[in-house]
């Protein structure tokens, strides 16, 4: 089995195209090829967890958080990140990182926020524009059946909880091949008109290559005409952080304390108490303040994230209650997601958890 196989099978998960833009992920050290011994699982890629993966037998290390983030021009072990790219290169051992790919989808890192609060009625706090496209194309009338259902093996035509979805409308097309042209139907420097249906599929925009190369692959004519382009619409299961209710409300002190003990964090750090009681929370992994504003629109009693800064707290504008539960805190639960959708496909092979705690804030 080779590398390749499951960051294909991490990114039917969470495809890279969902990533956000300043980030860095994918596999950014080793070969697609290689064939890997073994997979540990990490929040962070440190030279303890380069270490445990030698020791365990493991080529690949999965890592939530990317080693690399920004540009290296010296890999002289000056500093942590360099030591840990220039022993993972030494010692043969590729690094893989999903981060905000996981972050945007529906089944990741804030799905298992809510999952171990025991929310329900789960939705996506800041939906993702710009990753929808439709597909418009031209067909004959005797082909159109066909090019639709490859149309939609290949992914297109899915929206929320309907698949096959299509428009489809009857019209003339009309085409003159030149003395280099190979017409399906009439003869070269004939013009023809034929009777074609427009069809029209959207898609989410990190199908559109195999989407194309479906049409391609059914499309009886020699040259094929289409249009892709990008939606303004929101897609209501990829984005940012998501929002459900607690089974039974709960005073804010009650809350507070359950939410320490569930994230087993040193302290939570939170806004002014308001005497009111929580029921709709919503949570976003790491550093969430940029969606304070979202959480209050979306009428949440409380909203728990990380890495709130002094000023921040202030925003919560006597709305809604802000629990800061530290960053490492907020997502470690994404190892075990990983762990357990690996496991599932690839149950004779070595995916191992990191022991390591990667969490460089210590209490007192």
């Amino acid at each position: 089995m080779q590398i390749k196989d499951i960051t294909n099978y991490i990114e039917e998960l969470a495809p890279l195209a969902y990533a956000e833009d300043f980030d860095n992920v994918g596999l950014l050290i080793g070969d697609y090829s290689t064939e890997v011994t073994g997979v540990l699982v990490t929040l962070d890629t440190l030279e303890e967890i380069v270490d445990e993966a030698i020791a365990k037998n493991c080529n690949l290390i999965v890592s939530f958080h990317p080693i690399v983030f920004s540009g290296l021009k010296k890999i002289n072990g000056n500093n942590y990140v360099e030591r840990v790219v220039l022993k993972a290169i030494q010692n043969n051992i590729a690094i893989y990182a999903t981060h905000t790919a996981l972050d945007n989808v529906n089944n990741g890192v804030s799905a298992k926020m809510c999952e171990v609060l025991g929310l329900e009625n789960c939705k996506t706090l800041i939906p993702k524009k710009g990753l929808i496209k439709k597909l418009t194309t031209y067909v004959p009338l005797s082909n159109a059946d066909q090019v639709r259902e490859e149309l939609f093996k290949a992914g297109a035509g899915n929206i929320g909880n309907y698949d096959k979805c299509s428009f489809n409308f009857q019209g003339q097309g009309s085409y003159r091949g030149n003395e280099n042209s190979n017409p399906t139907v009439g003869e070269r420097g004939e013009e023809i008109f034929e009777e074609e249906t427009c069809i029209s599929v959207t898609f989410n925009s990190f199908l559109e290559s195999q989407i194309i190369q479906a049409l391609f692959k059914s499309h009886p004519y020699e040259e094929v005409a289409y249009e892709v382009i990008t939606l303004n619409n929101v897609n209501q299961n990829i984005g940012m952080g998501m929002v459900g209710d607690l089974p039974t409300e709960m005073n804010e002190k009650d809350f507070l304390l359950f939410v320490k003990d569930t994230f087993k964090t040193g302290c939570v750090r939170h806004s002014s108490i308001l005497n009111k009681s929580i029921k709709k929370v919503a949570v976003l992994g790491g550093s969430g303040s940029f969606a304070i504003k979202n959480a209050i629109k979306a009428k949440a009693d409380a909203y728990i994230s990380a890495d709130f800064k002094y000023h921040e707290f202030f925003k919560a504008e006597s709305k809604i209650l802000l629990a800061d539960v530290g960053h490492y805190e907020s997502e470690q639960f994404t190892k075990n997601l990983l762990i357990d959708y690996l496991s599932k496909k690839f149950s004779t092979f070595a995916i191992i958890l990191s022991e390591k705690s990667t969490n460089p804030i210590h209490y007192i």
